[in-house]
């Protein structure tokens, strides 16, 4: 990515590194390679004499690059121009600093000494220039972003994104004359840093680097909308407004993990002559990332509600995949703070995800609602914390490690002795199944206590069939599926048939025993016409009764009307055709109100909760 410099950052980073180029520095070698002086021998006068050529050979070069003179030499650059010329520069420096050694040990008052410290201090001043001046040439294909999949030699690490063949020959020509000039750039950097620190000038060159480059990634920082924010100013702002920061930091720290490992690459580069001045460089210059990991924390501490542990676990997944690298490029003592800071984010936000779901747990056991929902339907805590749980479900990797040291707080007001946890084939059950499960669990006890509402039990255990067969379908329908498994299925979908299946009892029971048992002898006349009278008045009181009941599971709703229609119309029609004729007879045919065809065609219309809406059959005489 090409960044362009603005004209104010530019002249801010120029009038940092002025001072470097405004006057020569003075170092005392003599003071620190000062040793007694010894007798002159006839090696001592050949040695003498090749240290004064080379010295006098280094003056040559270097005075002709002087960058206090007044040749055009001043104002053009060194390693830009003759390479060749640039390496006999550097190696005429280093073979400067040998004679330097040599005078201080054998010659410590010898007039060439001060000339070679006058010419090691032009040779540096020339270099600072030259490292500046690449340095700040080179400062958009220098990107960390182009730098990361880059290697120094100008290979390209990825050239299976390009497209077509003529793209890929148009785009591979250009990212290779940029990988070339990458690679020209950071080997005459890399020169330039060796000799100064070789030459004792490790603290210019370290400066003019730190100065430069933290520019950089302090722009790129800023394009990738990371600042620094305070706690209080994060807890001030409103949720949505919050929403949206998250989000860019979201997209921010995945750029953020090329920019800070192109640094890094960078740095371990040109400073690899030594270990501390790279580590120093890289702490110095990407020390305002740690505004970046600090952002998650901050959030942490917002009011816990429980729509906002989603955006909690999406900071935590990426924090979380993002640290193994963030270990990789933090790898020293000097940058551990950054490393710290992504482990306390990661504590910080587990915690408050540890803590939301603690409030909803207690939201569930705290409902205090007593409104009857008509006709035994869905409760909306049963809507509302299914859907929350089925959404938890989605982030279970995240959750999984979070709740991994911590289970579920069990509250003795529940019965826990009831609580079965899900099993998987390994034995080894997640923890995250298992606080879910959990959760369940605690819906399930508080649906329990919804129920002894209803003063008709047969009202009651009807709400629970309904509300435990939309638990059930939401399990089974999402990835609570997969993490609470089919024995979980198994034993919740027996609850639902037993519900159920009380239900019928309780409800069609008055009905059911108001019918001779099948195959029984047949009544008289009067036993006959008593049986019908008790059966019409027991179906039109369960009838009228159920008419407004509601089964939303549209699967339970038809088992149930094919199991009462099973039972009831199978009793009746045997009953129906024994005695019909008989009652007809003697004239009791009026109390036969209901043919077994009519009894049918009313059960098909029950538990859509239609009696208000006149959709429904009226309970009329034949």
């Amino acid at each position: 990515m090409v960044r362009s410099e603005t004209p104010k950052s530019v002249a801010a980073t120029r009038g940092m590194l002025a001072h470097f180029f405004s006057s020569s520095k003075t170092h005392s070698f003599s003071s620190s390679f000062s040793t007694p002086s010894t007798p002159s021998s006839p090696a001592h006068k050949l040695s003498k004499s090749l240290t004064e050529e080379t010295i006098e050979n280094a003056e040559l070069i270097i005075t002709k690059w002087d960058p206090n003179s007044s040749s055009i030499t001043r104002v053009t650059s060194l390693f830009h121009g003759n390479r060749d010329e640039a390496e006999e520069f550097l190696s005429s420096v280093r073979d400067l600093r040998r004679a330097m050694h040599t005078l201080v040990s054998e010659h410590s008052t010898s007039a060439m000494l001060v000339l070679s410290q006058k010419l090691m201090e032009m040779a540096m001043a020339r270099l600072q220039k030259e490292f500046y001046q690449v340095l700040a040439a080179t400062r958009n294909q220098l990107d960390p972003d182009s730098i990361s999949v880059r290697s120094p030699d100008g290979s390209i690490e990825d050239e299976n994104e390009l497209g077509s063949e003529e793209e890929f020959k148009t785009a591979g020509e250009s990212i290779t004359n940029v990988a070339r000039v990458v690679a020209v750039a950071m080997s005459d950097l890399k020169s330039i840093a060796d000799c100064m620190i070789s030459s004792g000038y490790s603290i210019e060159c370290v400066n003019i680097y730190k100065l430069f480059r933290k520019s950089v990634v302090d722009e790129g920082l800023y394009l990738l909308g990371i600042e620094k924010f305070r706690s209080s100013q994060i807890h001030k702002m409103n949720w949505e407004a919050l929403e949206h920061m998250i989000k860019n930091w979201m997209n921010a720290v995945i750029a953020v993990k090329t920019l800070l490992s192109g640094e890094k690459a960078l740095s371990d580069h040109v400073f690899s002559a030594s270990q501390t001045i790279k580590e120093s460089c890289f702490s110095e210059i990407t020390k305002g990332a740690i505004n970046l990991f600090r952002f998650p924390v901050h959030v942490a501490k917002c009011k816990k509600l429980p729509e906002r542990i989603f955006p909690l676990m999406e900071l935590y997944e990426a924090l979380s995949d993002l640290q193994p690298e963030v270990e990789l490029i933090f790898n020293s003592e000097s940058t551990s703070d950054i490393k710290l800071q992504v482990a306390s984010s990661l504590h910080g936000l587990g915690e408050s995800i540890r803590a939301i779901l603690s409030d909803f747990e207690s939201t569930i056991q705290k409902d205090s609602s007593k409104n009857l929902i008509v006709g035994g339907g869905i409760h909306p805590l049963t809507q509302k914390v299914t859907s929350y749980i089925s959404s938890l479900a989605d982030y279970s990797r995240i959750l999984s490690d979070i709740v991994s040291d911590s289970p579920p707080p069990r509250n003795t007001a529940l019965p826990e002795a009831y609580f079965e946890s899900p099993t998987s084939d390994s034995g080894l059950t997640p923890a995250v199944s298992v606080h879910l499960a959990w959760l369940i669990f605690v819906l399930l006890c508080k649906l329990d206590r919804k129920a002894e509402v209803y003063k008709d039990m047969s009202l009651s255990y009807l709400f629970l069939a309904n509300n435990v067969q939309i638990v059930l379908d939401k399990v089974c329908t999402t990835h609570l599926n997969v993490l609470l498994g089919e024995d979980w299925v198994f034993k919740h979908a027996k609850k639902v048939i037993q519900y159920a299946s009380t239900y019928e009892t309780m409800a069609w029971g008055k009905v059911f025993s108001s019918l001779p048992e099948i195959n029984s002898p047949p009544l008289s006349p009067e036993e006959a016409k008593e049986c019908f009278q008790r059966f019409n008045a027991a179906f039109e009181e369960a009838y009228k009764k159920q008419v407004s009941w509601v089964v939303p599971d549209r699967k339970l709703r038809d088992e149930l009307k094919v199991s009462i229609a099973k039972e009831l119309i199978t009793a009746y029609r045997e009953f129906y055709d024994t005695h019909k004729m008989m009652l007809r007879e003697n004239n009791f045919e009026m109390c036969v109100r209901f043919t077994p065809d009519d009894l049918g065609n009313y059960i098909a219309h029950l538990f859509h909760g239609t009696a208000l809406s006149g959709s429904s059959p009226s309970l009329t005489p034949r």
